[in-house]
């Protein structure tokens, strides 16, 4: 194997896409959520949306433990890619390209417990 080939294979193994065929961008896990990350950055930047944050966590169901503090369940959470303000009302976004049971289940449990409605992208 020469240099070339072995560099050639190197980099086909490393860009690998994610289990439902994302590719990373702009250190996004997807081309989708950069460009919208995109938008809205120029939405702040013009003062349509304000507190542009991302990837903020929020816990669904808490860590439980037993009466001597021993760990029975880790806490269940979601991690929602951007939260903003528009007209001061609270906008919770996921981009997605895939709905998957578990993110089904979680964007249930966000309505239910934090009354947060998911936007899908």
């Amino acid at each position: 194997m020469t240099i070339d080939e072995y560099k050639a294979l190197h980099a086909a193994s490393s860009s690998k896409r994610s289990k439902y065929g994302a590719v990373k961008s702009g250190g996004y896990d997807s081309r989708k959520e950069h460009q919208r990350a995109n938008q809205l950055k120029m939405m702040l930047r013009a003062g349509l949306i304000s507190d542009l944050r991302e990837q903020v966590k929020y816990v669904l169901i808490p860590t439980q433990r037993d009466s001597d503090g021993n760990l029975l369940e880790k806490e269940c959470s979601y991690k929602a890619d951007f939260v903003y303000r528009r007209n001061g009302q609270l906008i919770v976004e996921d981009t997605k390209g895939v709905r998957t049971p578990e993110y089904i289940i979680k964007r249930k449990l966000m309505l239910h417990v934090h009354g947060i409605r998911i936007n899908e992208i």
